[in-house]
């Protein structure tokens, strides 16, 4: 593992003058060459403040170094999966074939309670040692690929492990609460962020309880409607933050291997575009800066730096 030296510090234009931090992560990142180019480059262009790993795909770790050039002024964490792709190891309960079910699969046998915790824990570990490999370092966030890292049979699971194997340096945990700007949404994205809530429910709490540290308002749910206009959608989602307020995105290069396996392509380009093009975005949001063997982010220092700056 790489040695981890230097202090993470706030870049210029990471917060506006309340001390609030929008931190802008990118979902997905090695889920496609075409996906891991475009946050590449937008990382590079510091139109991002961090982006999610997915370890288990086949991309993953070749695709590292390339991001490892931005890590002194990204967020790099663990999108963690269950639902795209086969497992990292054996799951005979959850991926009896090899292959991890679909989203209603999981969603089913989380809510009748058929996960089974050691089989879900082996797995986030397995999924912890190859983003780990990868990056030399722990992740700095953590969240879930279609959110599953807040369902039940999971949730207790992923805060039990974080807590333990990561001590003092403790990833941010993605929670999904949607700030009051949701209900300017159209409809279908208005149920969305409902349903996300509700699913949530209690996860911050969970792991506040466990010493973890998270994001208090959420932005960025989106239907992938073609005809909802992004620029709009991303406005939006950065309307009023809280303290540490987070907004997911899905920006792409789409390709054939991207139709293959996702539902989202043409979207992803024109989330990439958007992204780009915002001559205001790169001021508004947060980014770390620290030197590329630097230590892990450690959030609850960041805030409280936030917070002295508006006294």
């Amino acid at each position: 593992m790489t040695a981890l030296a230097g202090p993470v510090r706030p870049e210029a234009g990471e917060s506006d003058n309340l001390g609030r931090m929008i931190i802008l992560n990118a979902d997905d990142y090695a889920m496609t060459e075409g996906v891991s180019r475009a946050i590449g480059e937008l990382a590079a262009a510091r139109r991002l403040s961090a982006t999610s790993v997915l370890a288990t795909s086949p991309n993953w770790p070749a695709t590292a170094p390339r991001l490892l050039v931005h890590r002194p002024h990204l967020s790099i964490g663990l999108h963690l999966d269950l639902t795209l792709g086969p497992p990292l190891g054996p799951m005979p309960r959850l991926a009896p074939a090899g292959a991890f079910p679909g989203l209603s699969a999981l969603l089913s046998r989380a809510a009748l309670g058929l996960l089974e915790p050691a089989e879900i824990r082996a797995e986030i570990e397995r999924q912890c040692d190859r983003f780990e490999r990868g990056v030399g370092a722990p992740p700095d966030h953590v969240d879930g690929h279609q959110h599953v890292h807040v369902l039940p049979g999971v949730r207790g699971v992923l805060l039990e492990v974080m807590a333990r194997r990561y001590g003092a340096s403790r990833p941010l945990l993605r929670i999904l609460s949607d700030p009051i700007s949701a209900l300017s949404a159209p409809l279908p994205v208005r149920l969305k962020a409902v349903g996300l809530g509700m699913m949530a429910i209690g996860f911050g709490s969970a792991a506040r309880r466990h010493g973890l540290p998270v994001n208090d308002t959420f932005g960025g749910v989106s239907n992938f409607d073609l005809d909802e206009p992004y620029a709009g959608e991303l406005e939006r989602a950065l309307q009023r933050p809280g303290r540490r307020h987070l907004v997911m995105c899905h920006p792409g290069h789409p390709d054939a291997d991207l139709a293959r396996i996702d539902t989202i392509v043409a979207r992803r380009r024109m989330e990439y575009d958007v992204l780009m093009r915002d001559p205001s975005l790169p001021e508004r949001i947060w980014r770390p800066s620290r030197r590329p063997d630097g230590p892990p982010i450690a959030w609850p220092e960041l805030q409280d730096a936030s917070d002295g700056a508006r006294k």
